[in-house]
């Protein structure tokens, strides 16, 4: 097999150091491997030359000649930048984005742009304008959404990390899917300056990997405050790997979300599989509570108002006038508008627009957008509670494994509940990591989720951590991307 191939960022950083390869050596099997893999996934829309993203990054750095991927909806200074859509093809970036300026200062070599959902509307990356991707560890199954492509990729082995854009899920879910690490920061920890807006209160970018020691050096690379976002928290910079080493199991308070875990239509074997990773922790020392959250019964519905209505809000600047895709022959002013969102917009993101606008029209603001407001103050007061008692949660990521492509193309509402276990902790700003723990018997990774206060990001890293040097799921890999 070749060495680099699914090689973790600390090892392709000790043979950097070692002299034993070149960054362009590490690039260049990159690349060789996108041009070999990437026609079976479509996971990644673009890929740029070697010589203009070597002549990006710096020499030194934390990521230093680790090459990675962002999801096409995060900006990048001179590139494309498309969110998957019509209505953004030919659209070139001016600047670049906070996570993507400090990625490039910590050296890391930015490969090109993942496929995603359009407008990151999606949890299977099948509404792509640029085509669906698949998944690494069954190609007629979808990788989940939005950010199935920086996941296929990662999944893979094709770059050791890869950033994405969660807003109900799209991050943990497509993780949990391919079976990789994929965390949602505290809302605000990360800037979001630089990223496409869908729903702007639930939005955060975050970071996959194969392990959690990789995942924690990115995010240390990316988060912090950032004057050009008003939502940023006033945190400084952190090293969330310093203490990873020293982390125990011992002594540590872990609250089983009972009514997600035992909740109506989960597979058997996901059930089976966090309950093996519960008595895991057990048998390290930790002390098991049974919990009930029942304002996550609420979570789904109160998510989907908020987030249609904030996207209503944010795609009304795709026109025509200011961006990319301008519809032709239009007679008049109105008519170029019209028929530029109706051609460039893909059908769920036509959907999307209508319910927000809808939810927050005069006559149904009260009764749905406001009573989503008071669900979502109802999961922080809830969860605020539960961590009195325990110092994490641990719930599913998903319901069922990865799903055949077009399995739900007629049934849009169970594609909608495949955020049921994850955008509770969007509505409430909580981070929440996935991280693998098992497999099913048609060897379909399966992922759980650990849940933690407002930015207990280095607890969460040590909890998972833990577990996954118990486990070594992360040395599991899909077969033919050798």
């Amino acid at each position: 097999m070749n060495k680099l191939a699914y090689a973790t960022i600390a090892q392709l950083k000790s043979m950097l150091e070692k002299n034993e390869i070149t960054q362009k050596e590490v690039l260049d099997n990159c690349l060789q491997r996108f041009a070999k893999y990437n026609p079976i996934l479509n996971c990644a829309i673009q890929l740029f030359d070697a010589d203009s993203i070597l002549q990006e990054c710096i020499i030194q750095g934390p990521l230093a000649g680790i090459p990675g991927i962002f999801k096409d909806n995060i900006a990048q200074k001179d590139r494309r930048l498309s969110c998957a859509s019509k209505i953004l093809d030919g659209y070139t970036v001016m600047y670049d984005s906070t996570a993507s300026a400090r990625a490039k200062q910590a050296g890391g070599l930015l490969v090109g742009r993942a496929n995603l959902d359009e407008f990151a509307m999606g949890s299977s990356t099948e509404t792509s304008y640029f085509g669906k991707t698949k998944n690494p560890w069954d190609t007629k199954r979808v990788p989940g959404g939005s950010s199935g492509g920086s996941a296929a990729a990662v999944a893979a082995g094709l770059v050791p990390w890869a950033l994405g854009s969660d807003t109900g899920g799209s991050v943990r879910q497509p993780a949990a899917f391919c079976g990789i690490v994929g965390i949602k920061p505290t809302y605000g920890l990360v800037s979001r300056y630089g990223l496409v807006a869908y729903g702007s209160s639930l939005d955060q970018i975050g970071v996959f990997s194969r392990t959690i020691q990789d995942n924690a050096r990115v995010l240390s690379v990316i988060a912090g405050h950032d004057m050009r976002d008003s939502t940023s928290l006033r945190v400084g910079k952190k090293d969330y790997t310093q203490n990873l080493k020293d982390a125990s199991g011992k002594g540590l308070r872990i609250g089983v979300v009972e009514n997600a875990l035992y909740a109506e239509g989960m597979d058997p074997e996901i059930v089976q599989s966090i309950e093996q990773a519960i008595a895991v922790y057990e048998k390290m020392g930790a002390t098991i509570q049974k919990i009930k959250l029942t304002s996550f019964d609420y979570a789904a519905a109160a998510y989907f108002i908020i987030s249609r209505a904030e996207a209503a809000s944010n795609l009304a600047r795709f026109d025509g006038v200011r961006y990319a895709f301008r519809a032709k022959d239009a007679k008049t002013l109105y008519d170029m508008y019209c028929d530029t969102r109706h051609d460039g917009f893909g059908n769920e993101v036509k959907n999307r627009i209508l319910v927000g606008n809808y939810v927050l029209s005069a006559g149904h603001a009260g009764a749905f957008y406001n009573n989503a407001t008071l669900v979502r103050r109802m999961i922080r007061a809830e969860l605020q509670k539960a961590f009195k008692s325990v110092d994490v949660l641990i719930m599913p990521t998903h319901p069922m494994p990865a799903f055949e492509i077009g399995a739900f193309d007629k049934n849009k509402l169970q594609m909608d509940l495949q955020d049921y276990f994850t955008c509770p902790m969007n509505l409430s700003g909580n981070p929440a990591i996935s991280i693998p723990c098992g497999f099913t018997k048609q060897n379909l990774p399966i992922g759980m989720q650990l849940i933690g206060p407002h930015l207990s990001e280095e607890l969460l890293y040590k909890t998972a951590y833990v577990y996954e040097q118990e486990t070594k799921w992360f040395e599991k890999k899909p077969k033919g991307f050798e």
